[in-house]
């Protein structure tokens, strides 16, 4: 099974993280756009691994205070364009810290790029050369409650990317 980590965003932020989508498509820019109900925030990305049962007991270890996450700036590794979070987050900083720690003391491996935290909105994106990349994109301001962060499942489907969540574990 393809495994991650994830914070599942509350539709009020899929909304806006929507109207960004939109707008590219509407200023030319063509891609593999994240399904809505696929948007998240990564905190380790594990790949293929047989015991999702073995990952859930080990994320049961640690422990977290809730936090608030928000979607601030945009950027791109190559041809994947994302939308960050704010970066003075220290609960967010200090979960992904216990979370990957716990995975390498259960011997579970992950991919372990420094944590860069993103929402990847589209992939293998191109555009009109001639009309260049869309500028002022402008950054829903909302903020989000995070309460727990979920074990997800990565399934190649006819029409993309399925993510079935697998389990949760909750904050304090």
């Amino acid at each position: 099974m393809r495994l991650f980590i994830a914070i599942r965003l509350d539709r009020h932020i899929q909304d806006g993280l929507e109207a960004i989508q939109l707008y590219l498509r509407d200023n030319g820019v063509k891609g593999n756009f994240t399904k809505i109900e696929n948007l998240h925030l990564t905190l380790a990305f594990i790949g293929e691994y047989p015991d999702p049962e073995y990952v859930l007991d080990a994320m049961r270890q640690i422990s977290f205070q809730p936090f608030e996450i928000y979607p601030d700036g945009f950027g791109a590794f190559g041809d994947l364009y994302w939308v960050g979070i704010r970066a003075d987050n220290q609960k967010l900083e200090n979960c992904v810290k216990r979370l990957r720690r716990t995975l390498s003391e259960n011997a579970i491996p992950f991919d372990r790029k420094k944590f860069v935290p993103h929402i990847t909105l589209i992939r293998r994106a191109c555009f009109d050369s001639k009309r260049g990349f869309p500028g002022d994109i402008t950054i829903p301001g909302d903020s989000m409650r995070v309460n727990y962060i979920s074990l997800m499942r990565s399934d190649r489907g006819k029409n993309g990317m399925i993510y079935t969540k697998l389990g949760d574990i909750s904050a304090d």
